[in-house]
């Protein structure tokens, strides 16, 4: 396990692409332990200089999509191309141990066993948004490993999944035709989200419905306004099952980059996604150090039980919470 005495070592280790390393990193950064924490941020800080080169991709799409059969074909064909990829799949919660339920790193068998692949499955732990507390913590750790391409997988439940897309250079949302999803996949959350969207399962009997799913989403994304004006977001179809529309795929994503970087965008976009990261993670914190407080713990469960006895509104809870925070806190 790393310790303070093998943190330099375990530097040195990492940014020679270990996957031990990498795995123990992951761990370590992962503990909710105090101890841990204060030196899974000395890791941190000490291979930032050595992330922030890999191209950075997020993948979300509803449950039967074919998520993992995609990857394991789009990633064997990155691996070909002689590029390393990471793969952090976040998975459901274990509802017995609170662990990830490991179902994706077991139905990409071909590339969990690519040398030049990682896979690292892990839990959501009830975090929204499909990604998972510390996604962009694992990503440098992956960065600084020497990895060409980070993929963060999202759970795959629905609409409000976009949170991934805060966090990576390239958002691709993979859909299905004929499953009675189309009119999901339109959504405008998604879609306004969505740098890339790719129909899988474009196999068998399934051209037709692929062909009008693709003609739906392609108008739709007409009429929706641009995330980026260097980039008019496509659509695409493929069969990962069949390995066709890969290369493709992988090639509208090289644009994709090719265009935010040539304009400067792509830095811009990275460096405001590290603001609202720390913004997200100091609210996070202030409130862990407000309720940390035993005075306001005790007056907000107070308020909380006279909501509770229809004693108060939740408007007027709400107002004595806050004139509580004002008259202690903010005088």
């Amino acid at each position: 396990m790393i310790n303070d005495a093998t943190l330099a070592d375990t530097v040195r280790r990492l940014r020679l692409g270990e996957r031990a390393t990498l795995a123990q990193a992951m761990t370590l950064v992962e503990s909710q332990h105090p101890r841990h924490q204060a030196l899974s941020t000395r890791l941190l800080d000490a291979i930032m200089p050595f992330s922030g080169k890999a191209l950075r991709l997020g993948v979300t799409g509803t449950p039967g999509a074919g998520k993992s059969t995609f990857l394991e074909a789009f990633g064997m064909l990155l691996i070909r191309q002689g590029l390393r990829v990471a793969v952090i799949a976040v998975d459901p919660s274990s509802p017995v141990s609170g662990g990830s339920i490991l179902g994706d790193k077991t139905r990409m068998t071909e590339l969990a066993r690519a040398e030049g692949a990682f896979i690292r499955p892990v839990p959501s732990s009830g975090h929204l948004g499909g990604a998972c507390l510390r996604a962009r913590e694992l990503m440098l750790l992956c960065e600084a490993a020497g990895f060409d391409v980070v993929i963060v997988e999202t759970v795959g439940v629905g609409q409000s999944e976009t949170e991934v897309a805060r966090m990576v250079d390239c958002f691709v949302s993979l859909q299905i035709a004929g499953g009675g999803d189309d009119l999901q996949g339109i959504k405008k959350g998604l879609m306004e989200m969505a740098d890339l969207i790719v129909i899988n399962k474009d196999d068998g009997e399934n051209h037709n419905r692929v062909a009008i799913a693709r003609h739906m989403y392609e108008s739709a994304l007409h009429i929706l306004r641009r995330k980026y004006a260097e980039w008019q977001p496509q659509v695409l179809s493929c069969s990962a099952l069949e390995k066709r529309g890969i290369d493709e795929v992988w090639q509208a994503i090289c644009n994709f980059r090719a265009q935010l970087s040539a304009s400067g965008r792509l830095q811009q976009v990275r460096q405001q996604q590290a603001v609202d990261w720390l913004q997200k993670q100091t609210e996070a914190q202030a409130l862990q150090l407000l309720f940390a407080r035993d005075d306001f713990d005790r007056y907000y469960r107070q308020t909380l039980q006279a909501v509770k006895n229809s004693s108060l509104s939740p408007r007027t809870g709400l107002r004595h919470i806050s004139e509580y925070l004002q008259n202690h806190y903010f005088e």
